[in-house]
């Protein structure tokens, strides 16, 4: 089972990174969309694993204050496009504590340094400098264990279990 550890999205913010898209879109950026039901903020990937349950159990040590999830600017590593988020002590912390549960209980994952994005594109090509910052924010009260499965070739995530 692959698994990772998320931020889901609002409604609301996914309706406004929506909007980014379209303006990709209209911009001539081409590359492949993240579905909306896809968009989510990482804070660890663990990647493939035989023992969900183990995983599980280990994030249950992990307690989230409420915090504010606040869009802050158009980015990309090579040809992915993102929006990043204003960095917080909530999140900073919550990402903190995912990982050092992970760590506890002996888990793996990738343990690349922590960069609070949304990715909204991969294999982008085309200029996307001139979209405008999407305006958004929301209250993150809790974490989820997600999946990572494929349908028809297409990734599907879907939540596993919750924490806050």
């Amino acid at each position: 089972m692959r698994l990772f550890v998320a931020i889901q999205l609002s409604d609301e913010m996914k309706k406004t990174l929506t909007q980014t898209l379209h303006d990709l879109k209209k911009k001539g950026v081409s590359g492949s969309y993240v579905p909306l039901q896809n968009l989510h903020l990482t804070l660890a990937f663990i990647g493939e694993t035989d023992n969900p349950g183990a995983v599980k159990d280990a994030l249950k040590a992990v307690s989230v204050k409420p915090f504010r999830l606040t869009l802050s600017e158009m980015g990309s590593f090579g040809d992915t496009l993102w929006a990043g988020v204003k960095g917080n002590q909530g999140l900073s912390g919550a990402a903190k504590a995912v990982r050092d549960a992970l760590d506890a209980a002996g888990i793996d994952y990738d343990r690349k340094k922590f960069s609070p994005h949304i990715t909204l594109v991969r294999k982008a090509s085309g200029n996307w400098k001139s979209i405008p910052v999407p305006k958004g924010d929301m209250m993150v009260k809790r974490i989820s264990l997600m999946k990572s499965s494929a349908k028809d070739g297409r990734p599907v995530y879907s939540e596993v279990a919750s924490y806050g």
